[in-house]
């Protein structure tokens, strides 16, 4: 009697959420059976911020969209978009009642890049076609921005956090691809199959490709950074194999190139090519594409080799068949589609996240494929720089390409940096180079496609992002105090 009277309060609670319950349930309403968990993540969340950061990591190849379970009426990604929702109102609340971050981060040009991409989608959703929808964009680029890299900033100046986050991801990537390949088996690993086996964790097999991409990377950092323990080495010999059985299934021709672009960037930054030679070369072979465009056209008709296979060199050539793949076609569509709307709107665009409400009359007749549709109900732009083109104008993509620019350089400069000033470092400087190679695929598939706007891609970009930023500044204080020169001043 006398620990009713002392937990009087509690037992009424949870007689409260017993009756609640039963009637929601009884209603065929199962919501209501989360809240439990949802409490126990808000008390990890404010006590343990930096433990569900890392949880959150883990939980995101794992996530579920539920668009997929309510016929389209609520896209939210469960459980990781409602934490990363509550870490983001928490940070807030925290750095206005006492600033915690420091001064540093504010001022890194990584943050100032994102920080005005925010504010041009905020402006240009006030002159949206649909500001409803440009709105809630916004609000969804909050809540993965914010937390990812501001919390992120502080977890990751410890070396041992990024190697837990790397860990942490690549495991729950792991689980992703083992239930795949599970599925996908039991398909004799077909090709049309191969297309959606992965779901209710992915969409489709192009997200799922670019993930397991940028995994590969970590898994490399991960084996390279240090000399580990037999039980270890065995545990990462195996995801890796199960990482490059997922790829090759994957049948995401972006996601092998990908992983071959990343390797050109590892030539580039191992025998340190300078980026003049590096863009030198990239111009001149651009001029010869321009003037022998007519040449080249004509044999990339003769490519006849389509994606509907499991041919994994006639799937790779098939990459180059613009004349009779309709995937490759129907991207050219929407990219065209996407062009058209710059030139309506080239200054604020149509609004953030209204390419698919708005394309469909932009779309060139002579360029419809077998797939088209009149009524634009299939998606976005296919790259993660000409959709912000049609959606927030010339300055819109720019912001973007920015971005993605500064995030380069401060990754390379900080390798150079570490190799500089601190050589016994070797760890950090492959964990940072896996990142960076990872974050190559990732930004080489987005001219294919674009998946910042889901937690598959947004929590390892924004997570790299603040990695950088959160080893420059420790880099910085240590340079500092040990009274060595700045890199930047020097010849």
């Amino acid at each position: 009697m006398e620990t009713l009277k002392r937990n009087g309060l509690l037992f009424g609670f949870v007689a409260l959420f017993i009756g609640l319950n039963a009637y929601f349930m009884f209603q065929d309403n199962y919501f209501f059976n989360a809240l439990p968990l949802v409490l126990i993540i808000a008390y990890i969340a404010i006590f343990h911020t930096h433990t569900t950061f890392l949880i959150t990591a883990l939980l995101t190849p794992l996530s579920v969209n539920l668009e997929g379970f309510t016929e389209g009426q609520i896209g939210l990604f469960l459980p990781t978009e409602p934490i990363l929702f509550g870490l983001m109102l928490l940070i807030i609340f925290k750095e206005l009642k006492s600033s915690i971050i420091d001064k540093s981060f504010w001022k890194h040009p990584l943050t100032l890049s994102v920080g005005f991409y925010i504010a041009w989608v905020f402006l240009t959703s006030i002159t949206s076609t649909n500001p409803m929808v440009s709105f809630k964009f916004l609000l969804m680029k909050l809540w993965y921005i914010i937390p990812l890299m501001t919390i992120g900033f502080m977890v990751f100046e410890k070396k041992s956090n990024i190697v837990k986050f790397l860990w942490c991801y690549t495991i729950g990537m792991s689980i992703a691809i083992v239930y795949t390949l599970i599925r996908h088996s039991g398909y004799n690993f077909g090709e049309k199959e191969g297309h959606w086996v992965m779901w209710p964790f992915f969409k489709d097999h192009t997200i799922y490709g670019s993930s397991v991409a940028m995994s590969l990377f970590f898994i490399f950092g991960l084996i390279a950074y240090k000399k580990h323990s037999i039980q270890a080495q065995v545990i990462l010999a195996i995801i890796l194999v199960i990482t490059l059985i997922g790829l090759y299934f994957s049948y995401t021709r972006g996601a092998w190139l990908s992983v071959v672009f990343a390797f050109g960037v590892w030539v580039l930054i191992k025998y340190k090519i300078k980026f003049k030679y590096v863009l030198g070369v990239g111009l001149a072979a651009l001029s010869i594409i321009i003037i022998s465009w007519s040449k080249i056209e004509m044999e990339l008709a003769k490519n006849k080799h389509e994606h509907t296979t499991t041919n994994f060199d006639e799937r790779l050539r098939s990459a180059a068949n613009i004349s009779s793949d309709a995937s490759n076609l129907e991207r050219l569509n929407r990219w065209g589609a996407a062009f058209n709307m710059f030139k309506e709107k080239p200054v604020f665009g149509f609004g953030p996240a209204t390419y698919a409400f708005e394309y469909a009359p932009y779309q060139d007749p002579e360029k419809l494929t077998i797939i088209s549709t009149n009524f634009g109900t299939q998606g976005n732009a296919h790259s993660e720089y000409l959709g912000p083109l049609a959606e927030m104008g010339l300055i819109g993509m720019l912001s973007v390409l920015v971005f993605v620019a500064i995030l380069f350089y401060s990754g390379v400069m900080l390798l150079i940096n570490i190799k500089r000033f601190t050589p016994e470092e070797k760890q950090m400087y492959t964990l940072i180079l896996c990142v960076v190679l990872a974050m190559s695929t990732y930004f080489f598939h987005g001219l294919l496609n674009n998946y910042l706007d889901t937690d598959k891609a947004s929590v390892p970009v924004y997570g790299a992002a603040a990695m950088i930023i959160a080893q420059q500044v420790r880099l910085k204080r240590k340079r500092i105090s040990m009274h060595l020169p700045d890199l930047s001043k020097s010849k």
